[in-house]
């Protein structure tokens, strides 16, 4: 896999200007949008599917991906309401954050493990293995823009 293509893909997420979005939801569509058409580029050259695996793969790709961004729209609420909240955060709301973060993880992880399972039924499970590897290091590399981005909790 290209390191450059994931980092450029990770760098989109910070680097589309939001002037150019009308609101702040255009921009993380247009963020996404940039991230999933080059991620979906790097997964292509990292697994090297034969003709046979490919079809299944991808369409379980695409099925596991739409549910994977209804899990990352958790976040993405968190998000923007700890940006909401942030100036005046109280104690209640910083634990509400963060047990809506926990929350999120959960569901992200019990979304993996579910379809490990699948992809394993299409897929050997060392590609398989693979795929969900790519995936962390992708979510890696979003996360560490996202935390370089994201203020500490200050509590009022």
């Amino acid at each position: 896999m290209k390191s450059r293509i994931i980092l450029f893909a990770a760098g989109m997420i910070l680097a589309i200007s939001p002037v150019f979005a009308q609101t702040i939801d255009d921009y993380i569509e247009i963020a996404r949008d940039v991230l999933n058409t080059e991620k979906k580029a790097a997964v292509a050259e990292a697994m090297q599917l034969s003709d046979l695996e490919s079809a299944p793969f991808w369409e379980l790709y695409n099925e596991y991906n739409l549910e994977a961004n209804k899990v990352h729209n958790l976040r993405i609420a968190l998000i923007k309401d700890f940006a909401k909240n942030y100036e005046n955060l109280s104690d209640e709301k910083a634990d509400e954050l963060w047990n809506g973060v926990l929350s999120y993880q959960l569901q992200l992880l019990k979304l993996k493990k579910s379809y490990y399972k699948k992809f394993k039924k299409i897929i050997s499970p060392g590609d398989a293995a693979r795929y969900f590897q790519i995936e962390n290091k992708i979510e890696a590399l979003i996360n560490a823009s996202l935390a370089a981005e994201i203020p500490l909790i200050e509590t009022k």
